[in-house]
């Protein structure tokens, strides 16, 4: 995964955004090996849906998020996976396929904790 430091990517409020397979990333963020694997855990999102599947179903489940009791964020099926396992720094050697589906249930939405 390649790293960019920039002024104005990601936006304000987030420390990093993955975009194809690229991390922005601000000047004077630190880069923790749970903000890596947070970001590598998209990567793997990314590719195994050709990227392109990736954002349009990110941003259709933000959309029903939206209407939905909580953070809409936080609460988008990908955002669950990698912030459940970004301390998992083995994660990814053993994540099977669409791992992120199983965090689409709305029972689990409350903590972000793991299905």
């Amino acid at each position: 995964m390649k790293i960019i430091r920039s002024r104005y990517l990601p936006f304000k409020g987030f420390s990093a955004i993955n975009l194809l397979g690229v991390m922005f990333v601000h000047p004077g963020v630190y880069l923790s090996n749970e903000l890596l694997n947070h970001e590598r855990i998209h990567t793997a999102q990314q590719r195994e849906m050709l990227f392109v599947f990736f954002y349009i179903f990110y941003f259709v489940e933000w959309l029903i998020r939206l209407t939905m009791r909580g953070n809409a964020y936080r609460n988008i099926s990908f955002e669950r996976e990698a912030h459940g396992n970004q301390r998992n720094l083995a994660y990814l050697s053993s994540r099977q396929h669409y791992a992120w589906i199983h965090y689409m249930r709305r029972r689990n939405l409350k903590g972000n904790r793991k299905p």
